[in-house]
């Protein structure tokens, strides 16, 4: 529908009625609950189009910015010898006429605690115009009071947002000056704390006053600093919003409510008849069609047999073995030329090939002949890096043996002793720390047992919670039905009741649109000459980019000569240093590549003659590693021998009490985890016991039938043999078919 404006004079009690109804209704159903507005006795201003243009009614909230505004002319209006503080609000608040609950309350608290607290706000506001609020009004004082209240007492209240909008509401400059002194902890917790306990007691001012204050202080101080780069003009400004289209509704004639129809009764069913039994037993034509399969079945076998007894002998397709053992060993080698992405392994070394060329008469060696072959060294093929290498480390611990000789002549102790203990701490720390693992083994074990039985006491309770869930949520689901119940009626008369003010509408909307069709045909008219403006600039600025485009064309055929000559031993002129002509730089080119040739040959001489000290050097480092490697064979040999005599020492044994009281707590939690699991086996009912022996009955039934025929395939197959027709090809096949059924 169109946004339609009326006058309608309607009641007090009416109205809240109404806007009462309002609240309830959704934003398709406000249309016509607002029709009802044409019965009522009170002036009112009504917009169809989903908004309430001014409805002159009691109740109204006002914003943060007119309650300050009203705190502070109570106070200012105050007189404590002559008024009660009661006394006063109210007649302040039906001077102004406030009616509104939550802004009377607002009002009325915050001056009866202002004058409560009086003494308090007067310590804070002295030193304030003491210090920074010299050149401030002493008028303006209430002001500072009010704001000093909230921060102190209702800010926990209030939160953060609705006091920035109170301060917001005020002189940003005046704000910033008055928050910055009382906020400064210099101030608060110093000498205005002091003050303050003149009146009251320490713990009442610690509790109630200045931790609640210190909690808010990150995000008070945060606003400080955003009003002072708005002062300071750092902020940048904040875009308008520019307000959206609202959509409105066509106006379009609602159709009547229908009338509730009356339920009709439901008919009662007649009772069935049984089912027949022979619905669940198997038709006599189902036996009939099986004993004709069978007897046809036979007869084709018995006639198969007959004519494969007849035939001829050339035509007898079977193959001999020698030619079925010719035919698969062509196969098989086919089959191998095939084989491209099979896995080719690396040659035998030479001394094995060549021990296995000797014994190839022999089919598997002997045991001694493995050894003897296997233990023979093989030479390793040594790189540069290998032998420089091992030649460094070498000769480190030949450095290391020297200086340790030199330290024994001069004097120094031997280590043996040290060395003795050194091994024995060592293998005291591995028992230890092996020790710990283990513990720390046993202890995952037995965490792993307490969170598998704490994970079933969760499960029990969450099943006692579902529980308890499942009989709220039906509760609550039968009050929403009871409530939605009663709400469906008080709409439908409404409805009823604002049908019958449609009459009224259809006039103010004839009106509407007249309006706005005069509107619309000025709003074409200004178009038109704006268009005819568009069109006489836009003929004016093609004009003058037309006789730029002549201009530039006709400069553009002016003939250029493009042709330039060069002299090769002429400079280009430009009066750089290695300035220079082109033969002269061809000279230089050459005089340059000879040089390079020369250098050259002189690295190749140098890399030959590093080369050969390089060969000299790995020759000699050879030799000490061939000679440290002959006392490492020998040194390897004594220790095999004291491994035969059994002189290396065993792995330690871990022995600790702890260890085994922890092994015994981990048994006693298997063994509750156990009993807590059997206890929590489901057991079978009787109803899935039977189904489950009846399907195991199903399927035995199942495997005695299909026996049952292969039974009698066979017994069928035994006859005929008897009868002497088995020696043909095709009853060879027939039997061979026979016994994969049987398999």
């Amino acid at each position: 529908m169109g946004s339609i404006s009326s006058v309608i004079i309607i009641n007090q009690s009416d109205v809240d009625k109404v806007f009462r109804i309002l609240s309830r209704c959704s934003c398709g159903l406000f249309n016509y609950v607002c029709y009802y507005l044409c019965r009522l006795d009170a002036c009112c201003f009504v917009d169809i189009g989903n908004k309430v243009e001014g409805v002159k009614k009691t109740k109204m909230s006002l914003s943060h910015g007119q309650l300050l505004v009203h705190c502070i002319r109570v106070l200012d209006s105050y007189n404590s010898d002559t008024q009660s503080v009661e006394e006063h609000v109210n007649k302040y608040l039906k001077n102004n006429q406030i009616y509104d609950d939550s802004d009377q309350t607002f009002i009325v608290e915050v001056f009866s605690e202002c004058v409560r607290y009086s003494n308090l706000m007067q310590v804070v506001l002295d030193g304030f115009y003491a210090k920074d609020g010299k050149k401030t009004l002493r008028s303006e004082q209430n002001l500072y009071t009010v704001v000093c209240y909230l921060a102190l007492f209702r800010l926990d209240e209030l939160g953060m947002a609705h006091f920035r909008k109170f301060v917001s509401s005020q002189d940003i400059n005046r704000m910033y000056r008055f928050l910055n002194f009382f906020l400064d902890e210099k101030n608060l917790l110093t000498w205005i704390q002091d003050g303050w306990e003149k009146y009251y007691e320490h713990v009442f001012v610690e509790t109630n006053m200045i931790s609640s204050i210190q909690r808010w202080m990150p995000e008070l101080q945060e606003m400080i600093g955003q009003m002072k780069d708005k002062i300071a003009n750092r902020l940048k400004p904040k875009r308008k919003n520019l307000p959206t289209t609202e959509m409105k509704p066509f106006n379009i004639t609602q159709p009547r409510p229908r009338s509730i129809p009356i339920p009709e009764p439901i008919p009662k069913l007649k009772k069935h008849k049984p089912v027949p039994k022979t619905l669940y037993s198997e038709p006599k034509e189902f036996s009939q069609i099986k004993k004709s399969k069978e007897s046809n079945r036979r007869i084709a076998e018995e006639r198969l047999m007959e004519a494969s007894g007849i035939k001829f002998a050339c035509a007898n397709p079977a193959k001999s073995e020698k030619t079925i053992e010719i035919l698969n060993n062509i196969v098989s080698e086919e089959e191998a030329k095939l084989e491209f992405e099979r896995h080719r392994a690396n040659p035998p070394p030479s001394f094995l090939s060549s021990a296995s060329s000797r014994g190839s008469s022999v089919r598997r060696l002997t045991a001694e002949e493995r050894s003897r072959l296997y233990s023979r060294e093989v030479p390793i093929k040594m790189n540069t890096a290998t032998i420089l290498r091992e030649g460094n480390l070498y000769r480190k611990k030949e450095a290391e043996e020297i200086k340790k000789w030199e330290n024994l002549e001069a004097g120094a102790k031997d280590a043996s002793d040290f060395l003795k203990w050194q091994t024995e701490m060592r293998q005291q720390d591995l028992e230890d720390e092996l020790a710990e693992i283990e513990r720390r083994r046993l202890q995952g074990k037995l965490s792993h047992e307490e969170a598998i039985l704490a994970r079933q006491d969760l499960i029990q309770e969450n099943k006692q919670k579902v529980k308890s869930m499942k009989e709220e949520t039906e509760k609550m689901m039968q009050d929403y039905l009871q409530k939605k119940f009663s709400e469906e009626k008080e709409m439908r008369q409404l409805v009823e009741d604002t049908m019958q003010g449609h009459k009224n509408a259809k006039e103010a909307t004839k009106k509407l649109r007249e309006y706005k069709r005069k509107i619309v045909q000025e709003v074409n008219e200004e178009s038109k000459e704006l268009m005819k403006q568009a069109l006489e600039e836009a003929e004016e600025e093609m004009r003058r980019r037309m006789e730029l485009i002549h201009q530039i064309r006709a400069m553009e055929a002016v003939p250029i000569i493009r042709q330039k000559f060069v002299d090769l031993t002429a400079t280009s002129g430009h009066g750089l240093l290695s300035e220079m002509s082109i033969a002269e730089l061809r000279e230089r080119l050459s005089l340059f590549r000879i040089a390079e040739k020369e250098t050259e040959e002189q690295r190749r001489d140098d890399i030959l003659a590093s080369k050969q000290a390089k060969d000299q050097m790995l020759l000699e480092t050879l030799e000490t590693i061939s000679k440290h490697r002959l006392e490492q064979t020998k040194s390897a040999a004594v220790r095999f021998e004291c491994k035969k005599k059994g002189l290396i020492p065993k792995k330690p044994e871990i022995k600790d009490s702890k260890l085994l009281e922890l092994e015994k707590k981990l048994e006693e939690r298997k063994a509750q985890r156990k009993r807590e699991q059997e206890k929590l086996k489901v057991v079978p009912s009787k109803q899935s016991v039977n189904q489950t022996r009846s399907l195991i009955n199903q399927k035995k039934a199942l495997e005695e039938s299909r026996w049952r025929e292969l039974e009698m395939t066979q017994e069928r197959a035994a006859r005929l043999m008897g009868d002497g027709v088995m020696k043909s090809q095709s009853a060879s096949r027939l039997a061979s078919a026979s016994a994969i059924l049987a398999s």
